[in-house]
């Protein structure tokens, strides 16, 4: 197949009379006519606009850049365009198996048709709750389709969605979903994880007491379906008073409702990315601008096409491993809009055995397998062999995201599947529902590298000082506005939060704009290719799922031994992730295995299993700046490897002998 880069080239050449010689060129191009590179995808994709728009970029400041002023449009609307030929073709939408089918060697496909007929139906019982465009609504659910159709049906009315895993606690998504106010939530009643059943019921219950803007529930029925066994079915709603309605009945509702035209600007949905301090920042991207950017991203970075493409010589079927509290989880329901045949599982893609993600594939007919950075290492070191009890012949190319892939992952790829295997490995974030680095099949690939950065995306390394580095390490920092840069957080008045997570580093200033500053540790190399060193800040990024400092925090100095605590999460290209957590305890008090499982069981429980820490250490004290502040960057770097002196500016603070003991920790590490 030809790459999708290629077919551009050709494309700009015939339509738009600009000649590119490679894919670097058109790189150059793409962030140097920026407008007119933006109103090519417009053009390429064909978007549908009920109205025309007065300009394709009005104000490209950071923030506030506004996108085909106008224009209105509907990410779900685009998907209808792809009903007829993938249904007359035999190729289904959508393809989901949990552990229960797994283990039964069966597939639920959902036509196109279906998928559109259950959105148009569950949109209009919706609308029948009270919800209008802009109302919220809340979803507590897994990998399932039924999470699929929720989100399609809420974006075809205008309605914002905001998704969050079973597998966090009340406190975790509490503190998500109260921010929003949603008027409906809709929640599964428990699922299955590695064999074992979670009861969710008691979770809605107290989330239904402590978000009063809720007034309707559509429950999930989630554990007889996986096949969970237990007690007498009854899902007891307490005191609360509002409507509740099965999620079968509410697709048994008799009318449907087509999407609707909304502004390119209106909210899609709202995705969660913390800081080191405070809440979980409700992050709003827009429909027009995650639509222009995720068509972009999958059609010429993953190089997905239609499943009905008579170019392919088998049809494209994605599959990439993701919780439903992951964007990726975003990324690959919207490979539906080039029409990809999406293929989502719900489960741990290691049980019962460590290549039952490989047997799926297999099973499914995948031809596209992502996952996070961690899955691929993991079968590295587990001794993982693919295509032992599985027929992996029809995947062309592997995902990984979420943290950088180890050279070692990208050699075990190609022993594998063989050395033409294309690794299309990517970094962005929740942040800009995106990626700025990527690559495409036309470009080499090499261990421990991603192929480029993205068509569209000024990205560079920077310094401290704000100056672009070439083959040197520095701050990823993305230089000229992006469609999908999230429109603002959730009830952030005036910006503030907003403009301190990303441009307080880079602000603007005599002769440069403000430069989003992302928060990774970046290298581009003489050739143009990039290397991620992990993140550069406090934010905790554990395989691609991303929680602020100050939550563990939360949990973990309510314990009463406990009096203060500092984490860190220690990435490095090559090395597995390392997440210590340091603690302050009692006077008089030890750290026992008790208090060990205690830290760990209440990290699992409020907040989520991934978050629970590698190793918990005692210590006399945290580190803290003259304001209060815990140190957590400068601890972070020591064990990098940095020395102390390049780390920290003594004089700044409070406590500075109490790195004395990190110095020590960091070397005995090394």
């Amino acid at each position: 197949m030809i790459a999708n880069t290629a077919k551009l080239r050709d494309w700009l050449r015939q339509h738009k009379g600009v000649d590119l010689p490679n894919y670097e060129a058109t790189r150059q191009w793409s962030v140097q006519y920026q407008t007119e590179f933006w109103q090519a995808m417009w053009d390429y994709f064909e978007i549908d606009s009920a109205t025309p728009y007065s300009a394709v970029l009005m104000d490209a400041n950071m923030p506030g850049a506004r996108w085909f002023v106008g224009a209105q449009l509907n990410y779900c609307a685009h998907l209808l365009r792809h009903v007829q030929p993938s249904d007359a073709a035999g190729m289904p939408a959508v393809v989901f198996r949990n552990e229960r089918l797994q283990r039964e060697g069966r597939s639920v496909e959902v036509s196109w048709s279906s998928l559109m007929d259950q959105t148009a139906t569950l949109a209009a019982c919706l609308q029948t709750m009270g919800v209008q465009p802009g109302d919220r609504v809340a979803a507590y659910l897994p990998n399932i389709v039924e999470t699929v159709v929720g989100f399609l049906a809420c974006a075809s009315i205008g309605a914002v969605w905001s998704l969050c895993a079973p597998d966090m606690g009340v406190a975790t998504v509490r503190d998500r979903f109260r921010q929003i106010d949603p008027k409906v939530l809709i929640a599964c009643d428990g699922c299955v994880y590695g064999g074992k059943a979670v009861d969710r019921r008691q979770t809605v219950v107290e989330l239904l007491a402590q978000l009063p803007s809720v007034y309707s529930l559509i429950l999930v029925e989630c554990l007889q379906t996986s096949g969970a066994t237990g007690g007498p079915y009854v899902f007891e709603r307490g005191d609360w008073s509002g409507e509740t309605m099965l999620w079968r009945d509410a697709l048994s509702f008799p009318a449907r409702q087509a999407p609707i035209a909304l502004p390119f600007d209106h909210p899609l949905w709202i995705v969660y990315s913390s800081g080191t301090t405070g809440l979980p920042k409700p992050i709003v991207h827009g429909h027009g601008g995650v639509l222009l950017e995720l068509l972009k991203l999958l059609h010429f970075h993953l190089d997905l096409r239609a499943s009905t493409d008579p170019s392919n010589p088998v049809p494209e079927r994605l599959h990439w491993y993701s919780s439903s509290g992951w964007v990726m989880w975003n990324l690959q329901i919207s490979a539906l809009l080039v029409g990809t045949t999406v293929c989502i599982y719900d489960g741990n893609p290691s049980y019962p055995e460590p290549d039952t993600l490989w047997a799926y594939a297999d099973q499914v007919r995948a031809t596209f397998v992502g996952a996070g950075a961690a899955y691929f290492t993991g079968c590295v070191k587990a001794g993982v062999i693919p295509g032992k009890n599985a027929d992996l012949s029809r995947v062309r190319a592997l995902g990984a995201t979420g943290s950088p892939l180890p050279p070692k992952a990208y050699e075990w790829g190609q022993q594998q599947f063989g050395p033409d295997i294309w690794w299309a490995v990517i970094s962005g974030g929740t942040d800009i529902a995106s990626a700025f680095l990527a690559g495409t099949p036309e470009l080499p690939t090499v261990p421990g590298e991603m192929q480029a950065r993205c068509l569209g995306a000024d990205v560079q390394a920077w310094s401290e000082w704000g100056e672009p580095l070439i083959d040197q390490v520095g701050e990823l920092v993305c230089v000229q506005p992006m469609p999908s840069m999230p429109l603002y957080f959730w009830g952030d008045q005036g910006n503030k939060r907003y403009i301190d997570s990303y441009f307080d580093v880079y602000p603007a200033k005599e002769g440069r704009p403000a430069a989003w500053r992302h928060g990774d540790w970046l290298r581009i190399t003489p050739s143009g290719s990039t290397i991620i060193y992990g993140r550069s800040d406090a934010t905790l990024n554990r395989h691609g799922h991303r929680m602020g400092t100050s939550e563990l925090y939360r949990v973990v100095e309510a314990i009463p031994e406990i009096i203060d605590s500092l984490v860190v999460d220690v990435e490095h290209l090559g090395r597995p992730s390392f997440m210590p957590l340091f603690v302050v305890l009692r006077p008089g008090v030890q750290l026992d295995d008790w208090i060990k499982a205690e830290v760990r069981k209440c990290i699992r429980e409020q907040l989520s299993p991934r978050f629970v820490p590698d190793e918990i250490v005692q210590v006399a004290e945290i580190p803290r700046t003259l304001t209060g502040k815990k140190q957590e960057l400068p601890v972070k770097k020591l064990l990098l490897g940095r020395a102390l002196n390049e780390v920290v500016n003594i004089d700044a603070c409070a406590n500075p002998g109490a790195f004395d003991w990190y110095q020590a920790y960091a070397a005995g590490r090394a």
